[in-house]
């Protein structure tokens, strides 16, 4: 007979737990600290566009116009007419509606008719005017995105610079540090306690105004956004644009700029047609029922009133003229919007590469020689052949030139904002310009 003991599980089950809960807390904990803090690009952008001001009051005026657009082919409203016809003034029947054949009640309607050709001219009319104004929305979209993705390049660059400023400021008191004692063993100058502390106040001036700066670039950010000033996920953008690979057609759907210029010429042209089909006068149609006295015979009357065009070459030939050259002069304002968006794309694409160019260089080449020149002198140093000013001097050029590189960055960033968000983004232009 076997007595066989059975170990509790409790206690394996209480290990296994901890264990787990250790897991999950750790996972937990890198997962967190692995996604970025801060306000992201894309938020930022969504938050702009949900609450600019700017482009709700676009919208609303797209709305007018459609609203407008919408009884452009209509025809006027008829007319109601009511009179008396040859009231007696003198005699024994004066001012009675009854004793005199003559004497008539009127009451009639009369239409003006409008030709389905110029009616349907001026529906187009009405339709161009509508895509005008969806092409000033898309182009407040665009200005609302440019304007946002710059201002939060502004906050990233420049929390990056404070840090690399405060950096700075950090090395400085340390060094005013290892200056007082080596100054106190008689290893260091006077003139080097000064200059440290000289360097110090001068690193401590470049965190107050860098502090600034990050606090305006946060405010600029917030007012874009709607929401109170904060820090920015610390995401480098990739800088690369595609609008440069936009062929004429494709700007002319997506580039505000070049998509006004090209709606303007087809408004232009519907005010032509409008002119034309305005030359023919407007028929007007007439029925009305006459009542006489009781001895008397009622009467029913008919018209059409026809305007007389008897100066055309003065009057309607010139309203036409005067569209036509206004056509003419939106067709040179689309060639002219066309070359600068040209040559500002292209000098923005050269600007940016080279601005890329530029860094990748200096990261390759001026910071590991910066770099080498502060081991060096901190080998120097520590071998007696040099000296501490020189340690000094080498680490605040090695900082000086990561914030020469920053620069750099948020010069390219800001390039590249401004070259790719100044456009409209696809969905929306395929949409007709509204959300």
């Amino acid at each position: 007979m076997f007595l066989r003991i059975q170990t509790p599980l409790s206690l394996q089950s209480r290990t296994l737990c901890r264990i787990s809960v250790l897991l999950t807390l750790a996972l937990g904990l890198s997962m967190a600290h692995a996604q970025p803090n801060g306000l992201t690009l894309n938020e930022a952008l969504q938050l702009s566009l949900q609450r600019s001001s700017l482009t709700k009051a676009a919208s609303a005026s797209v709305s007018a116009s459609r609203e407008s657009a919408a009884k452009a082919d209509q025809l006027p409203d008829p007319m109601l007419k009511v009179g008396i016809d040859n009231l007696p003034m003198s005699g024994s029947g004066r001012y009675s509606t009854t004793n005199d054949s003559m004497t008539m009640r009127r009451i009639g309607i009369e239409q003006q008719w409008v030709s389905s050709d110029k009616r349907a001219a001026r529906s187009e009319r009405a339709q161009r005017a509508v895509e005008m104004e969806e092409s000033a929305y898309l182009e407040s979209v665009a200005k609302v995105r440019e304007e946002t993705a710059k201002a939060w390049v502004n906050v990233l660059y420049g929390q990056r610079t404070l840090v690399l400023v405060s950096a700075m400021e950090k090395e400085a008191a340390e060094d005013l540090n290892a200056v007082n004692a080596a100054h106190r063993s008689a290893k260091a100058a006077a003139s080097d306690v000064m200059q440290a502390q000289l360097t110090l106040s001068q690193a401590q001036d470049a965190t107050r105004k860098n502090t600034q700066d990050v606090r305006n670039a946060r405010l600029a950010l917030s007012r874009w956004t709607g929401m109170p000033a904060a820090t920015v996920a610390d995401e480098t953008p990739k800088l690369t644009s595609h609008v440069p690979r936009l062929a004429v057609e494709e700007l002319e759907k997506y580039h505000p700029m070049l998509l006004s210029a090209r709606r303007a010429v087809n408004l232009a042209d519907a005010d032509s047609t409008v002119a034309t089909r305005e030359s023919n006068p407007d028929w007007s149609l007439e029925a009305a029922y006459s009542q006489r006295g009781s001895q008397y015979s009622n009467m029913v009357s008919f018209g059409i009133s026809i305007p007389l065009a008897l100066n055309r070459a003065q009057k309607q030939n010139r309203d036409i003229a005067e569209k036509s050259a206004l056509g003419t002069k939106a067709r040179m304002q689309y060639e002219e919007a066309l070359r600068d968006l040209q040559t500002e794309i292209e000098n923005q694409s050269s600007t940016l590469e080279s601005l890329k160019g530029r860094i990748t260089q200096l990261n390759a080449q001026l910071l590991p020689a910066a770099s080498q020149q502060v081991e060096l002198a901190t080998a120097a140093y520590r071998s007696g052949a040099g000296s501490l000013s020189a340690v000094f001097n080498a680490k605040k050029m090695l900082l000086e030139r990561r914030l020469q590189i920053v620069e750099l960055e948020r010069e390219a960033a800001l390039t590249w904002a401004a070259l790719e968000y100044h456009v409209i983004p696809h969905d929306m232009a395929s949409a007709g310009g509204m959300q």
